[in-house]
Order: C-alpha cells, then structure tokens, then sequence
C-alpha cells in the first residue's frame, strides 16, 4: 500500500509544493509546528532515511539545504531547525522547522492549526 507522501507524489493528494526534482519533493506540513514547516521526501518511496543508497541520501540532503535556505529568506526565524524521527509516515523524510529557540522543535507540542488558504499564501511566499 503506497504511503500518504506517495499518494502526495503521484498527485492524489493535494499539497503546497515548495520545491521539487525528478528525484526529491519539498512540501508544506500540514500540521506544522511553526510557519513554514516544510517536509522534504525522496520520490522513491523507501521507508527509513539511512536504509537510501549513499548517493542519492547525498542528494536528498543538498536539495534539503537549498529548500532551507528558500524557507529562512520567507519566513521570521532565527534558524531552519531539523529533524529526522521515521515513525510518523513509513517513507524517509526530513522535517525543516522555522525556529527561534529549541523549545520551537517539539515534537510533542500542540501544532498550529492553519487552513489551506493560509498553507496556500505560505507556499506562494517562500516561493517568490
């Protein structure tokens, strides 16, 4: 059964794109711990980061430094915060949270509640 990030990838799920190759895709989290919080996923669906082959986890991370870069010039914050935790969706991801303090990379803090229009104006800024 594809995961949701592949059901993302192949278009059957809407998502505010942020970036993407032939290889990786970069995308709004839709429950986000800060504005911005973007995910970053390889296209090949494989379920845990360190288990991709050596080049193409080089890869992943130089498009993940280049969509970081992208959200910290949009969005108010003092660093592009990262995490990689592998339980939450069964396909390799990195999360790029907009933080101002290390309290702002909880993961088990409330998220925001944004809407899709708000996701939407995000998505359009980072991406002018």
């Amino acid at each position: 059964m594809a995961t949701i990030f592949t059901r993302i990838i192949n278009g059957e799920i809407p998502c505010h794109k942020i970036a993407e190759t032939d290889q990786f895709l970069a995308f709004l989290d839709i429950q986000p711990l800060a504005i911005g919080h973007t995910l970053v996923i390889p296209k090949k669906e494989i379920d845990y980061l360190f288990d991709m082959d050596s080049e193409e986890y080089a890869e992943l991370w130089k498009f993940a430094q280049t969509v970081a870069k992208k959200v910290k010039d949009s969005v108010d914050c003092k660093r592009i915060g990262l995490a990689v935790i592998g339980l939450e969706v069964a396909h390799a991801h990195i999360h790029l949270v907009p933080i101002n303090n290390v309290h702002d990379i909880n993961f088990s803090a409330p998220k925001l509640d944004v809407t899709s229009e708000q996701l939407k104006e995000i998505a359009n800024k980072i991406n002018n």
